[in-house]
Parts: structure tokens; sequence; C-alpha cells
């Protein structure tokens, strides 16, 4: 059985945007917001078999620098 939803669940479905409305807001592909959705870097909500992001996620969103990921070197053995 589904549960009901609370306030907040109802509150923040008004934050709920198409991925390529959240394209079009960044001015990236509809591919390019996916791909934030698959590797978690944007939290989803399936609506109806619809994936949907939060615009207040997208807005605030920062690209890493690109290139590898610096290490803090703990846990290295020589």
């Amino acid at each position: 059985m589904k549960k009901k939803p609370t306030k907040k669940d109802v509150e923040n479905m008004s934050d709920l945007i198409t991925q390529a409305a959240a394209a079009t807001l960044r001015g990236v592909s509809r591919a390019a917001i996916a791909s934030l959705v698959k590797r978690g870097r944007l939290k989803k909500k399936i609506l109806f078999s619809n994936v949907l992001v939060y615009r207040s996620e997208v807005m605030a969103f920062e690209r890493e620098k690109p290139g590898p990921k610096k290490t803090t070197g703990k846990g290295k053995k020589k």
C-alpha cells in the first residue's frame, strides 16, 4: 500500500521540473541532465513514469573541475 504524501512532499512538488526544462534552464542538453541524474549528482523523483529533478538543485549545481580527482594521500603505504 502506498503511503499518503506528507505536507513536505506536496511543497517539494512545486520545485519539480522535467529534465528537458532543466536542460533549458542550464543551457545544456537533456542528455547532460540525464547523465547528472544517473551519476547521482542531481536527485530525481519519478512521477507517472516521468523522471523529474528539483529546480533548486539544478540552479545551484556547480560543475566539478575536469581531470582526476585529488586524493588526500591518507592510507597510502610505502
